[in-house]
């Protein structure tokens, strides 16, 4: 009798499994690629959305989770516009789940030669089930500020590992050296540790001010106006970090330098708005946009942070520039 390993014994897997196995990519090819930006993009879109929810007072546009009602799984014509508005967010949770999804099976066939690749998919997918339990608890608390903080900061995370995806992929396989001088990449390390507190300060300014979700919650007991100079204070620390890292990163001609040039840009944009908010009231619009910035600001600082190294191949030789860059 021929053993399981034999070619002559039959496969336990079935047919029509073994043709979808074949249909997945070995390697990252145009499928991957489209789905990986495709999942990029929803992450920062649900930012968008979620921030909407929160500035058109919808946070409790859906009283209940996980249904829209105790009766009714979907928003009801009697909710009105927040109750569209606070549904249509969760139904764009569904189709960021399908798309993290979609990423993990296209790379499954490579999870060994690509472990990176499918554990950063992996950890978007797991992400974005946690993510939802999460505003599951920030409904049923009424909207407390502080699980909506961290609601925040979990989706800004989840954007920043979708772009650590997109570097990776774009890079071959294998171990990776030092691209910069080891000072210079302390110096990305601590302009990223900068970043993560403007952001922490941001999330606790945003959750002292006046748009809350909905009128009847309660805010997180600090000064908003004390708030909004502390939260500039690191911002206009983590501009002038960024500005000495793309300065050197240019003079040195590193590989990093384009990204730190486009962080340089991030930042500024975002220091425009953030004037603008505090010196008109905090509009939503301004609002909105200052929270979709800081995501596309901790995207690019992952950029940034991944490109200090280069991958090399067998031989000891370091990739050339050309075939180590990130696209798009």
């Amino acid at each position: 009798m021929p053993s399981a390993s034999s070619p002559t014994a039959p496969s336990r897997v079935p047919a029509p499994l073994q043709r979808v196995i074949a249909w997945l990519p070995a390697d990252v090819d145009r499928r991957v690629r489209v789905f990986a930006w495709l999942s990029f993009v929803a992450e920062v879109l649900i930012i968008a959305t979620g921030g909407a929810v929160r500035l058109t007072g919808s946070g409790l546009g859906c009283p209940t989770w996980p249904r829209c009602t105790p009766d009714s799984l979907v928003n009801t014509p009697e909710m009105g516009i927040h109750g569209i508005i606070e549904f249509g967010n969760r139904t764009l949770t569904g189709l960021v789940g399908i798309l993290a999804l979609a990423v993990v099976v296209l790379v499954w066939r490579m999870r060994r030669e690509r472990r990176v690749l499918f554990v950063l998919s992996l950890v978007v997918l797991l992400g974005i089930v946690a993510q939802a339990v999460v505003g599951g608890i920030t409904v049923l608390t009424g909207l407390n500020p502080f699980i909506v903080g961290f609601h925040y900061v979990a989706s800004v995370s989840l954007v920043a590992v979708c772009a650590a995806f997109l570097v990776r992929m774009y890079q071959p396989a294998g171990p990776r050296t030092l691209a910069a001088p080891r000072w210079f990449a302390g110096l990305v390390h601590a302009t990223t540790a900068v970043l993560a507190l403007t952001i922490v300060f941001g999330v606790l300014t945003t959750g002292a001010g006046p748009h809350s979700g909905d009128e009847a919650s309660v805010r997180n007991g600090f000064n908003a106006e004390v708030l909004e100079h502390v939260h500039a204070w690191p911002g206009y620390a983590l501009f002038a970090l960024t500005l000495v890292v793309a300065v050197f990163a240019r003079r040195l001609r590193l590989d990093v330098r384009r990204w730190a040039v486009a962080l340089l840009a991030v930042e500024l944009v975002q220091i425009a708005v953030g004037l603008y908010q505090a010196r008109n009231g905090l509009p939503e619009i301004a609002v909105g946009t200052h929270m979709v910035l800081a995501a596309l600001a901790a995207a690019t600082m992952t950029v940034v942070v991944l490109r200090l190294k280069r991958p090399v191949v067998a031989t000891g030789r370091v990739v050339p520039r050309e075939t180590a860059s990130v696209r798009g």
